[in-house]
């Protein structure tokens, strides 16, 4: 029998509406004004924080709609944005430098929806409002410093395989080596050849001067470029951690920029200050010698000085710096061979020659780790210029047992997360490159509120004059595409709140906007075509089923055409362009689900298998 559809389309058809339904759904409940506290250097908080957090709220009388305990943070809802930042900076002077207290917007998801991983759409910068940074990476610093670095190591190296040179010195892209006669440069290019096979070398005579040229290949360039970028990245995510800001953006954009993106942050200058500041790390000896007490009471010996321990204890350090952060080239967390947690450090070449250098002759004294950290105070300049303050505290104390070199390993670090979190502030500390800010923004609340307002607008009066035409034009099967077009944009919002890395933005908007408009075009071909069919004299149910069959390709060629374009937008775009791109890919293909096969559902539902002699369209 014409047009009646087997059991499974009609239920891939209601599966395919109740998913959309129930993963847009959250989107109806929104989100409360809410403060999120988790513990400094990645550590977890436990319950006795949340009576803290409660107490403290209660004895300043601010209101709050509930507080709960969950992934090993805090989480507080308001009832309003006033309310919550109060909240924010009591709790910041009461809580004190062990916390992080971050503004936040929590879901308003009955559990019932989060049981099946149901959640709202993340909002962009445009709309729940922000900072926005553009940053560049100074390649050729990058460069620079690599091929210095480059330099030092070829002396070592030489001297170590004794042999002779007039001098190394370095180029805009190279490392040169001149070289006393053409035996001493053969040795030379056999030595360096073998210890770096990641380098090319030439070699030439220049006015009677033997030279060797080293330059890196361009397999490893490119690795240089992408490390510096990868680097800055990871120090900016830790910055953007310590500004205590929830749900930032901190992702590559091309060859050598990045994007920051801040929700929630309205000040520009003190995020400016944080990214720009640097976690370093220093060497010193321990003043074993001095008296610990009399240290404290201000009596400390000349050439020493006293720093605080984690645990509040006073330790007696010599001035001179063993070893800067800045000779740092890598760090990570692990676990040594008891579980427990440690840093492994890798130093540059010059810092290697200085630890083992030290070491060497220190053998059985004790020598402390110092960790320093610039944070915001809170004051302000005359200028308006944020003041941070200088942090500093041994993190550890080792009996130096034997020679260290390049490669060795800090511990006494309290758990996992921290040392996780320690190393990345280390690799922090030894920047690659500098980072320079070429564009930034910033956009209120009030501002993201009503581009919501207006977009959310935009779409309602869209489908509202969309529907009436079809209704009034199309009658009965008009009716249908309105139907459709519901369908549609429920499926796009469950989409996009289903997909973890989409974003709402302002764009996107616009791009469901265009969609609404697009989504009735092929209805419009289908019904035109039935009312075609029934021109020429053919039945109602062969006039149905002549409509949707022509009408097909037309509708697939014209939208496979704007996916296209949809795809080479987001491949090529960046920011707003892919935002835009994804929500129209989404609701082209949504709009074809709906209208092609949504449509002629409910059609077939109505009139498949009937005698009928006349089509209300």
């Amino acid at each position: 029998m014409l047009n009646r559809y087997p059991l499974w389309k009609n239920l891939m058809v209601l599966f395919a509406l109740i998913i959309g339904l129930l993963y847009a759904l959250p989107n109806v409940y929104g989100e409360d004004p809410a403060i999120q506290i988790t513990g400094a250097r990645g550590a977890s908080v436990n319950m006795s924080a949340l009576d803290t957090v409660t107490e403290d709220l209660k004895k300043n009388k601010i209101p709050y709609k509930s507080a709960v305990f969950e992934k090993g943070s805090v989480l507080v809802r308001f009832n309003d944005t006033d309310t919550q930042i109060s909240a924010r900076d009591i709790l910041n002077s009461e809580l004190g430098d062990d916390y992080v207290v971050a503004l936040n917007l929590a879901a308003s998801t009955p559990s019932w929806l989060e049981s099946i991983g149901a959640s709202p759409m993340k909002l962009g910068l445009d709309l729940r409002g922000g900072v926005h940074f553009l940053m560049e990476v100074d390649m050729d610093a990058a460069m620079d410093k690599l091929l210095g670095q480059q330099e030092e190591t070829f002396r070592t190296e030489l001297r170590e395989e004794k042999i002779r040179y007039r001098a190394i010195s370095k180029t805009k892209d190279s490392v040169q080596v001149r070289l006393r006669d053409e035996a001493q440069l053969e040795q030379a290019e056999l030595a360096l050849e073998k210890l770096h096979p990641d380098m090319l070398f030439t070699t030439s005579k220049i006015n009677g001067r033997y030279v060797l040229t080293a330059k890196f290949t361009e397999e490893r360039l490119q690795e240089i470029r992408n490390y510096a970028v990868d680097q800055n990245i990871t120090i900016l995510r830790n910055r953007v951690n310590e500004l205590g800001v929830a749900e930032p953006l901190v992702q590559r954009q091309g060859a050598n920029r990045i994007v920051v993106e801040l929700p929630g942050v309205q000040d520009t200058a003190r995020a400016k200050e944080i990214l720009g500041a640097t976690a370093t790390l220093e060497f010193r000896e321990v003043d074993s010698k001095a008296d610990l007490a009399a240290a404290a009471a201000g009596r400390v010996p000349a050439g020493s000085e006293v720093k605080m321990t984690r645990d509040g204890r006073p330790a007696v350090l010599k001035k001179r710096v063993i070893l800067a952060g800045s000779h740092i080239t890598d760090s990570s967390s692990s676990a040594d061979e008891y579980g427990r947690p440690q840093v492994n450090i890798s130093l540059d070449t010059e810092g290697g020659s200085k630890m083992t250098a030290f070491s060497k002759n220190n053998i059985g004294k004790l020598m402390a780790t110092v960790f320093t950290e610039y944070k915001d105070s809170g004051k302000r300049t005359p200028e308006g210029k944020v003041i941070l303050t200088k942090h500093e505290e041994v993190i550890n104390q080792a009996t130096i047992q034997s020679a260290l070199g390049r490669s060795f390993r800090i511990t006494g670090i309290d758990s996992q997360a921290e040392a996780h979190n320690l190393s990345l502030l280390l690799r922090a500390g030894a920047l690659i490159a500098p980072i320079s800010i070429v564009e930034e923004r910033t956009i209120g609340p009030s501002m993201g509120q009503q581009n919501i307002d207006m977009g959310v607008q935009a779409c309602i009066w869209g489908m509202v004059a969309v529907m009436l035409f079809t209704l009034l034009y199309y009658r009965g099967f008009g009716m249908i595409a309105n139907l459709a077009l519901i369908m549609n944009l429920v499926l796009i919002i469950g989409i996009m709140s289903m997909i973890p890395g989409a974003t709402m933005t302002l764009p996107g908007i616009a791009g469901i906007v265009l969609t609404v408009g697009m989504a009735v075009d092929a209805n419009v071909l289908i019904f035109e075509r039935i009312r075609e069919e029934l021109r020429e004299g053919r039945s109602p149910q062969q006039a149905i089923q002549q409509g949707y069959g022509n009408a097909f390709s037309t509708i697939a060629d014209a939208n496979i055409t704007t996916l296209i374009t949809a795809i080479i937008l987001f491949a090529v775009g960046t920011g707003a362009i892919k935002g835009f791109a994804v929500t129209l890919s989404i609701g082209i293909l949504t709009s074809m689900f709906t209208a092609i096969i949504g449509t002629r559902a409910v059609v077939n539902l109505i009139y498949g298998g009937k005698r009928i002699d006349k089509l209300s369209i």
